[in-house]
């Protein structure tokens, strides 16, 4: 073989490896992210449907609680309603940031111990979950158990559980993914137990403890426990791609609010306002984040405060698809939008 053919072999290998490597080019992400910037967050929530979004609700909360809302789309396609500011959402793994707060607060008190097991709290669960008496209060907060997440398990999702003990019971007897405090996997077990250790801690429910001491102080009348307790027709519809049914009705376990209650929320955890005293903040500095995401079918949520532009921007879209790019389109249309409010800023 000469080398002159060599080089033409090489050359037509190198032209077929481009082209089937720009078959897999994520073209919509793309196209998203070069995309110029436009002027007004309007006109970037306007491009929700281009996105993939049925509907979409933005909330900038700034300094002194003032809040704007752009919204776009639909709140329910079906009757062509569109997207409305005070719309109810399924907040999903927001909700752990609630969780997380009464937690440090019961620790503040003296009525839990982040150093207590989970033998200790739920002896029952002793032989039922691999290292019960080895799991601290710490790392269920930080994920860090090795306890399976429920909602990883096979095909969950395409028949959710809706008590928490048929959620447990999904991954009791199961083998740890790891030894307790030797690694990161995020689960929802670990919350849900969290859950359970603070209702026999305070002989009662939760959302009670959280209404009491989060949310009445803050003056938050738009957050709920689940969709047991609200009006259906204050939620926004959710959807999921290539799936007819109006996803709103399922109880999936997920707390519910407005995009302005939980801008004010957001707020007040990162100015400190919530935080009884420096020791209650500092305890909940130690075990969890400031900030956070949600995804279940239908719903997902981006919560975050910006520092250098003194925002809380809150993003809810109301379209999934798991096996898409539609996450990723969610996180470029915020980050676009926290763009264009650092600009006028």
């Amino acid at each position: 073989m000469t080398k002159k053919t060599r080089t033409w072999i090489i050359r037509v290998i190198l032209f077929a490896a481009t082209i089937v490597s720009l078959y897999f080019v994520p073209w919509p992400i793309v196209k998203a992210r070069v995309a110029p910037l436009p002027d007004s967050i309007q006109e970037q929530v306007d491009k929700a449907e281009d996105y993939g979004f049925d509907g979409i609700i933005v909330c900038i909360n700034k300094k002194g609680n003032q809040t704007e809302f752009y919204t776009s789309g639909y709140k329910n396609r079906e009757n062509k309603i569109p997207s409305d500011p005070n719309s109810l959402f399924k907040i999903a793994s927001v909700s752990k940031l609630y969780n997380a707060l009464a937690i440090a607060k019961l620790v503040n008190d003296g009525k839990l111990s982040l150093e207590k097991t989970l033998a200790d709290y739920l002896p029952e669960l002793k032989g039922r979950i691999e290292y019960a008496d080895k799991i601290t209060l710490r790392m269920l907060v930080q994920h860090r158990s090795g306890i399976p997440n429920f909602t990883d398990t096979y095909m969950y999702w395409v028949a959710p559980k809706e008590t928490t003990d048929e959620q447990l019971a999904l991954v009791l007897d199961k083998p740890a993914s790891f030894k307790p405090d030797e690694d990161y996997e995020y689960s929802n077990t670990n919350y849900l137990l969290l859950g359970r250790i603070i209702n026999r801690s305070l002989g009662y429910d939760k959302f009670e403890y959280i209404q009491k001491e989060i949310l009445d102080p803050l003056n938050l009348e738009n957050t709920f426990s689940s969709i047991r307790d609200v009006d259906i027709n204050e939620v926004m519809s959710g959807y999921y791609v290539g799936y007819d049914e109006d996803l709103k009705t399922n109880n999936v376990g997920s707390m519910l609010a407005t995009a302005e209650d939980l801008s004010k929320f957001i707020r007040a955890l990162n100015d400190g306002s919530i935080f009884r005293n420096k020791k209650e903040q500092e305890i909940y500095s130690s075990i969890y984040k400031y900030e956070h995401t949600g995804l279940i079918p239908g719903y997902q949520t981006i919560t975050k405060y910006h520092k250098d532009i003194d925002a809380v921007v809150i993003q809810f879209t109301n379209t999934v698809n798991f096996e898409g790019y539609n996450w990723s389109l969610s996180e470029i249309m915020y980050h676009r939008i926290v763009k264009i409010v650092s600009k006028k800023e």
